[in-house]
């Protein structure tokens, strides 16, 4: 009988996947579909679609849950989006990420002794971008009230029964919470106590922040009374937030505890609309945002496989798995070298960058039988037909490759976890995504972020500053564009996606995970442009992950960043054979459970109308259709 079962299930792993049954259902709907990183959230956006919103309100609605709920993010964080527009049949992108603030210099962070701004506390904190973010696509996508839409949060921020995850952070995290006085009054419930943080289902009450919300919800109220338009009443909110009491306590809180934010910071930022990047990859029109994300990466990695047969290798075969890598790492070197924000510093190379030219010549350096431990940024500036400002700072450039100095893990997530829960923990904490669309042709698809478990709490707002200071670097010999300056946004991780096949949505996706985003979603997609796995299959399928790049998040030294040159994450399913082939390759192997990444994503089916969302197995991302 032990015999029989042992073949069954040999017989199981050797069905190729697209046959393999996932462990999650597929969701289908016909109105509307809303898919996020945390059940309470999609039932928030499933409220909203059910009182008549798009999936702009929606997703905003998703969002302001997703940040009451504080393990994976807060209202101090940072948040940008992809927007599909039915009527003019475009994506629109959002850019509402924070700004360094007033004396963020790279004298002031290395007279501290850093070689990157801190992971923790107020001076990692850039402005607040999510409010402002939320209410400016309400405005201008949305059709209900900020007051509706607040609503779930708002109705949470009053009391709900908080998740085991995030109630077993902040107990994990407790003695970094005890620093900052705010936070220890909102997290430590039963101070004093064996366990001081919340117990699993206990109704978690956040006063502060119900009144912030509350404040921002009346001044739109008021300004309606008053005969004001939507649009200036949603402002009237916004204002509220960024120059009137909330900005004022905001401020003074983090100032107490050694924060840089002012009320000039505050009150200069705006969120911006921006043209988003493209490029196609056998006729499918493939979205990111700008270059202050990382999301081009993965369109220069989609450029560079367009070289190659990837559907005759296999899927995840040692060819496959190997050309993928590299492709990754050239796009990454990149990534590292040339991207920052492109506001305050307008000569990076991205027509070079993403250019089909400049893809071949990446391509070109491809070894086939050994990964390359030396490859670095390129020099795209001869495809836009101009020379490059820092080849001699490119020749210089010269950081130890030191395999033995750094966790695969980034530092920020390692908390006190056991070895084997680190990558787990690595992609289910510090980010979330949202995924809505609707009948009418409205898409939205977000990663916002900052925030996260242990945050540090300014003042009595309830709000928990970002966190997103720490992807700036100091030293213009890693990236002359992502230097610290106050004004500037840093070059993050954060990078959702969306997919157009013949002018119509296609699919849209995002997943958390710092470095590891587009490395997902770029495996995620070829899962379904070449393999032809379902949305719920390919998200599900096992990907692997590349940590031969500099981290963008953890750690104040060069050492806790350095990239580790072969090191590969695999699936335990990888067969001997093919860790054996990679082996030889020079590649050095460590593996997981699960290795999906929490995709959570949406496929259009235009045959029969309808939307069809994935979610991944890989932690408590939900979804909900109808």
């Amino acid at each position: 009988m032990k015999q029989l079962s042992l073949l069954l299930l040999l017989s199981i792993f050797a069905l190729p996947l697209s046959a393999q049954q996932t462990q999650k259902p597929m969701l289908y709907g016909s109105s509307w579909m809303a898919v996020t990183g945390k059940p309470m959230a999609a039932t928030a956006g499933a409220m909203i679609f059910q009182e008549g919103g798009n999936a702009v309100d929606a997703a905003c609605a998703m969002l302001a849950a997703t940040c009451t709920m504080w393990d994976t993010l807060s209202w101090g964080g940072e948040t940008q989006a992809l927007i599909y527009d039915p009527r003019t049949h475009k994506v629109i992108a959002i850019n509402a990420m924070g700004v360094a603030p007033t004396g963020a210099t790279t004298a002031f962070f290395k007279s501290k002794g850093y070689n990157f701004p801190p992971e923790y506390g107020p001076l990692a904190a850039t402005t607040p971008g999510t409010p402002g973010g939320l209410i400016y696509m309400l405005i201008h996508y949305g059709k209900m009230s900020l007051a509706q839409v607040l609503a779930p949060a708002m109705h949470m921020a009053a009391g709900y029964a908080i998740e085991a995850q995030a109630a077993n952070t902040i107990e994990r995290d407790k003695e970094m919470l005890k620093q900052w006085p705010y936070s220890k009054k909102v997290f430590l419930t039963h101070l004093g106590e064996k366990r001081e943080a919340p117990e699993a289902g206990e109704i978690f009450v956040q006063k502060d922040l119900l009144a912030t919300l509350t404040k921002m919800v009346a001044a739109e109220s008021a300004a309606l009374k008053k005969g004001k338009s939507r649009e200036e009443a949603l402002m009237a909110a916004y204002d509220c937030f960024y120059k009137g009491d909330i900005a004022r306590e905001f401020v003074r809180g983090s100032q107490e505890q050694g924060g840089l934010i002012t009320m000039q910071d505050l009150a200069k930022w705006k969120p911006i609309e921006e043209e988003p990047l493209m490029v196609n990859y056998k006729g499918i029109d493939v979205y990111k945002l700008q270059q202050w994300t990382q999301g081009p990466a993965m369109l220069q990695a989609l450029n560079i496989l367009e070289n190659f047969d990837l559907k005759n290798m296999g899927y995840n075969s040692p060819k496959y798995i190997h050309t993928l890598y590299q492709a990754m790492n050239l796009s990454f070197a990149d990534r590292d070298f040339y991207y920052g924000d492109p506001y305050t510093n307008t000569a990076q190379p991205m027509k070079g960058l993403l250019s089909k030219e400049y893809a071949k010549q990446r391509a070109s350096l491809i070894q086939y039988n050994n990964n390359d431990p030396h490859i670095g940024p390129g020099n795209p500036y001869p495809f836009e037909g101009k020379q490059n400002p820092y080849i001699n700072l490119l020749k210089t450039r010269g950081f130890e490759m030191d395999t033995t100095k750094r966790n695969f893990a980034p530092t920020h997530d390692l908390g006190n976890n056991t070895p084997k829960d680190l990558y787990q923990d690595r992609l289910w904490r510090g980010t979330t995504s949202i995924e809505a669309a609707d009948k009418e042709g409205w898409v939205v698809s977000v990663t916002p972020s900052g925030g996260w478990l242990p945050a540090c709490i300014a003042g009595n707002t309830g709000i928990g500053m970002s966190q997103r200071m720490q992807s700036f670097v100091l030293d213009s010999a890693l990236n002359p564009f992502n230097v610290v300056a106050p004004g500037k946004r840093p070059r993050v991780t954060l990078s959702p996606s969306l997919f157009l096949k013949d002018g119509k949505p296609f699919l849209s996706a995002a997943v958390q995970g710092g470095d590891t985003q587009d490395q997902n979603l770029l495996q995620f997609f070829l899962n379904v442009a070449e393999f032809g796995m379902t949305v719920q299959k390919a998200t599900e399928a096992a990907n692997f992950n590349t940590n031969q790049l500099w981290l963008s998040l953890g750690g104040t030294k060069t050492a806790d960043r350095e990239p580790k040159p072969g090191q590969i994450l695999l699936n335990n399913n990888t067969t001997e054979a093919v860790r054996n082939e990679l082996k030889k390759m020079g590649y050095v192997l460590s593996f997981a459970e699960r290795t999906s990444g929490p995709i959570n994503a949406i496929y259009f089916d235009w045959k029969h109308g309808s939307l069809w969302g994935g979610s991944s197995n890989h932690g408590e991302d939900y979804g909900i259709g109808w």
